[in-house]
């Protein structure tokens, strides 16, 4: 048999991430049709997931539980889901915002998660170098926080299951711009449907207060380590606004509002 013959071996990059529990059964993430990744829909109309995250389920009160464990031995990877049985990997929706605490995690693993968003308090894990949440394909977008992890180089996302992507451009929510309807804007207690995030912490820019009224919303396409990711930037001024880099090549060139704005044609025409 020659070498053109032999049979080839390929290595399964996945391996020991992608099962919830080795050899176990049941549904560990829900379907989602917010995106069709199968043909080009520029003008369908998208929102955010409004998903709460229940701090009573098992899978959480898990999570959290492991996000200290990493935190305390210091390790340097960190793939939480593979400790879940598939039920309680279904129950988790976001990570908790101490995963701020995880300063030496250099890769994270999020393999077929059912993640709908991250916190911004992942800009905090300032050691990460790869990230990995592919398969997640109910996560859209990502905080404009993750720009602050500077060492991140090297990223595996299913991308066709973001907003705007290259393949489809599928289009953006709408976000607000009204000055009416941010009166009476508790920034702890917020609608994930209609604002993306459940909490803001601070302006995704300068990290400086957002103060009553002052939240200023906008979407921007940036290269974060290997893929060009959706960002969503809670700032707290028109100046923050204005000091964002320009968008991604062969994306939309500035930040935008969302909703019925022009994009590139997709990548296969």
């Amino acid at each position: 048999m020659t070498d053109r013959e032999r049979p080839q071996v390929v290595a399964n990059r996945w391996a020991g991430v992608s099962d919830p529990v080795p050899g176990g059964h049941g549904v560990f993430r829900d379907f989602c049709s917010c995106i069709d990744q199968s043909k080009p829909r520029p003008r369908a109309r998208v929102g955010f997931h409004a998903e709460r995250q229940d701090p009573t389920a098992p899978g959480w009160r898990r999570l959290v539980e492991l996000v200290e464990e990493a935190a305390a031995d210091g390790r340097e990877e960190f793939k939480p889901l593979v400790e879940l049985s598939a039920a309680e990997r279904r129950q988790v929706v976001t990570l908790p915002p101490s995963i701020a605490k995880l300063t030496a995690v250099k890769h994270l693993v999020l393999y077929g998660s059912n993640l709908v968003r991250l916190p911004p308090e992942i800009g905090a894990m300032t050691s990460l170098e790869e990230f990995t949440p592919y398969t997640s394909y109910r996560l859209h977008w990502f905080p404009y926080e993750i720009t602050r992890c500077r060492r991140l180089t090297r990223s595996t996302v299913s991308t066709r299951a973001l907003f705007g992507n290259f393949k489809l451009r599928s289009p953006f929510p709408k976000l607000t711009s009204s000055p009416d309807s941010l009166a009476g804007l508790d920034p702890e207690r917020l609608d994930p449907g209609r604002w993306g995030p459940t909490a803001l912490q601070g302006c995704s820019v300068c990290d400086g207060p957002i103060a009553h009224g002052g939240l200023q919303q906008v979407w921007i396409s940036l290269r974060v380590a290997t893929d060009v990711l959706p960002l969503l930037v809670n700032a707290c001024s028109e100046e923050c606004v204005a000091s964002l880099p320009g968008g991604a090549r062969d994306y939309i060139p500035a930040a935008h509002r969302g909703g019925r704005v022009d994009q590139p044609s997709p990548g296969w025409d």
